[in-house]
C-alpha cells in the first residue's frame, strides 16, 4: 500500500531530489510496500544516476534485466559500464548485449570494453553469456577454449535461426514455430533422458524453447508437452513452472478443479513449482497456492498461508485476488483498526482493471455525500477565499477548501486531523474523539485534481497539530472564528448553511 513515506518519496522524486529517487527506485525494485514494477524501478534509478549516483548505477546493473534495459539502450550504457568497472559481473553481460547484438553502436572502445565484459561472464559461467559468445563473428578460437557446451550453442542456435524462431512466435504462427523448433526440443529431452534433468545445463534460449515448445503442444495433449514443460521448469522458467504447478494440483488458473485432467492431484508437488512461479513475479501461482493452502484434502491445510498468498498475488496486480482482499478486509472491518482503509485500497485497485463487482462494494464503503448548502457559493467563496482569508485565516481556508472539495460536514472541516486523515487512496474521516455524534467513514481520492488538493493542504498543515490542543482551539472557538468570518462574506449560500 502506497502509504505517507512512500508518498513523501514520489514528491521529492519528482521534484529532484537523488536520494529521494535512489529510495523510491529501491522500493519498487524490491516491491516494498508497492506492487514491485521493474520498468519504473529503472525510471528513478536513471534519474538518480544521471546526478553520478554510483550506488543507482549498481542497483541497474545487478538487477535490471537486458529486455528492460533495450528500450532506452543509448541512454543505459554508461550505467551498466560503471557497474561492470566496480565489478559487477551481471552488469557486464547485459552491457555486452546491449553493445555487441546493436549494429548502430561503432564505438571500438565501448565494443572492446563489452567484449571484455562478455568473457568475464562466461568464466563466471553465465548461461546467456555463453549464449551470446557463440554469436559472435570471429570467436570460434575462444568458443573451442570454453566447454562442449559452448560449440554445441554455436551449430544449434545460430543467429539466424534464433531470430527466425523469435518472429514465428511472436506472429503468432505457432505452427510454423513448432516445426521448427520442435527437432531441438526433442534433441535436448534425449539428453536429458541419458544426464538427468537436474543435471543438464541449459543456456537461456534453450529453456524459452522448451518452454515454448510446451505451450504449442499443449492444445494437441501431446506427451512432449509435458515433458518440455518438465525440463523447462527445471531451467528456471516461470511460464513453465505454473505450468507444471497448475498440472500436478489438477487445476486451472482460476483455482478451479480441471475435469479433463484424470488422476489424484499431488499437491505436494504443486506448490514447489508453484511457489518458485510466484517468486518469479507470477500473481497466478500465488492465486493458486492459496486456492490450495485451503483446501480440506490437502496435508499442510492453512488459512494464514493462503491468506499471505492471496495478498501476494494481489500486489502482483491479480484482480480477483485484489478483489476477494478488499471483501475480507471490509468482512473483518471491526477486529483490525484501518481494516476499511485496506479494503478500500484493495476494492480501488481492482475496480481500476474493469472489476465491476468492486466498484459496486465500493460505493458501499464510501458512498458519496450529498454537497447540500455547504458547496453551493463555490465560486464566491473562492474569490472572497483568496482576497480576505488565506493570509489572516490560512488553516481555516484550507480546511474549508477541503470541506467543498471532499463534501464534509461542518464539524468534520473544522475537527478533521488532518495527518491522521490521508491515507493516500482514501481520507478516512472520524471526529468521534473529539464530537460526540461525528462518524468513522471513507472518503475515496478518485482524481488528480483531489490529490493536488489534498496535498497542498498537507504543506500548510505540515508543522500544525491539528488537535484541540493545537493553535486552532477547541471546537467552539473553531465554530467561532468561522462564523466571523462566513458573516464578512455576507454570501447567502454560507448564511443558510450558518442557519442550518
Amino acid at each position: 500500500m502506497a502509504n505517507r513515506e512512500i508518498l513523501g518519496l514520489i514528491k521529492g522524486a519528482r521534484a529532484g531530489n537523488v536520494s529521494c529517487q535512489l529510495a523510491l527506485g529501491r522500493v519498487y525494485l524490491f516491491g516494498q510496500g508497492v506492487p514491485q514494477s521493474v520498468p519504473t524501478a529503472l525510471h528513478w534509478l536513471a534519474r538518480a544516476a544521471q546526478e553520478q549516483s554510483e550506488e543507482a548505477c549498481l542497483l541497474i546493473g545487478m538487477h535490471v534485466p537486458f529486455e528492460v534495459a533495450l528500450s532506452s539502450a543509448k541512454t543505459l550504457i554508461p550505467y551498466y559500464q560503471q557497474a561492470f568497472d566496480a565489478g559487477l559481473v551481471q552488469a557486464g553481460l547485459v552491457l555486452a548485449q546491449l553493445v555487441l547484438g546493436n549494429a548502430n553502436v561503432d564505438c571500438e572502445i565501448l565494443r572492446s570494453k563489452a567484449r571484455q565484459a562478455l568473457e568475464a561472464a562466461v568464466r563466471a559461467g553465465l548461461p546467456d553469456a555463453q549464449w551470446l559468445l557463440s554469436r559472435q563473428d570471429g570467436m570460434a578460437g575462444t568458443a573451442g577454449q570454453g566447454s562442449g557446451e559452448v560449440c554445441e550453442l554455436a551449430g544449434v542456435y545460430g543467429a539466424p535461426l534464433y531470430a527466425w524462431l523469435e518472429q514465428a512466435w511472436s506472429s503468432g504462427d505457432r505452427s510454423a514455430y513448432v516445426s521448427r523448433a520442435l527437432p531441438l526440443a526433442r534433441d535436448l529431452l534425449r539428453r536429458q533422458a541419458v544426464q538427468g534433468a537436474c543435471r543438464i545445463t541449459l543456456a537461456g534460449p534453450q529453456v524459452l524453447l522448451l518452454s515454448r515448445c510446451a505451450q504449442a503442444l499443449a492444445l494437441t495433449c501431446a506427451p512432449e508437452s509435458w515433458q518440455c514443460c518438465e525440463l523447462a521448469a527445471h531451467g528456471g522458467d516461470r511460464t513453465a513452472q505454473l505450468e507444471l504447478g497448475l498440472g500436478y494440483a489438477r487445476m486451472d488458473a482460476q483455482g478451479r478443479r480441471l475435469a479433463t485432467r484424470s488422476g489424484t492431484a499431488n499437491f505436494k508437488r504443486a506448490v514447489r513449482w508453484l511457489t518458485q512461479a510466484g517468486e518469479q513475479g507470477l500473481a497466478d501461482a500465488w492465486f493458486v497456492l492459496s486456492r490450495i493452502y485451503i483446501k480440506p484434502e490437502f496435508s499442510q491445510r492453512n488459512v494464514l498461508e493462503a491468506q499471505s498468498c492471496l495478498e501476494r498475488a494481489a500486489d502482483l496486480g491479480h484482480a480477483p485476488a485484489q478483489l476477494e482482499c478488499g471483501m475480507h478486509a471490509w468482512r473483518n472491518r471491526r477486529e483490525g483498526g484501518n481494516n476499511d482503509v485496506r479494503a478500500a485500497y484493495w476494492l480501488l485497485q481492482a475496480q481500476a482493471q474493469g472489476c465491476l463487482e468492486a466498484g459496486a462494494a465500493l460505493v458501499k464503503i464510501a458512498p458519496c455525500s450529498a454537497v447540500g448548502e455547504w458547496g453551493q457559493g463555490r465560486v464566491a467563496y473562492s474569490v472572497s477565499l483568496q482576497r480576505q482569508w488565506l493570509q489572516s485565516q490560512p488553516l481555516l481556508a484550507a480546511r474549508l477548501e477541503l470541506a467543498r472539495c471532499f463534501h464534509l460536514s461542518r464539524a468534520e472541516a473544522l475537527l478533521l486531523d488532518i495527518h491522521a486523515a490521508d491515507h493516500g487512496h482514501c481520507l478516512l474521516i472520524d471526529i468521534s474523539a473529539t464530537h460526540g455524534r461525528g462518524k468513522r467513514r471513507l472518503v475515496l481520492i478518485r482524481t488528480a485534481q483531489e490529490r493536488h488538493l489534498l496535498d497542498r493542504v498537507m504543506r500548510v498543515f505540515e508543522h500544525v497539530d491539528c488537535g484541540v490542543e493545537g493553535p486552532e482551539g477547541n471546537y467552539r472557538q473553531r465554530l467561532y472564528r468561522l462564523k466571523c468570518y462566513l458573516a464578512e462574506l455576507e454570501t447567502p449560500p454560507e448564511r443558510a448553511f450558518l442557519a442550518a
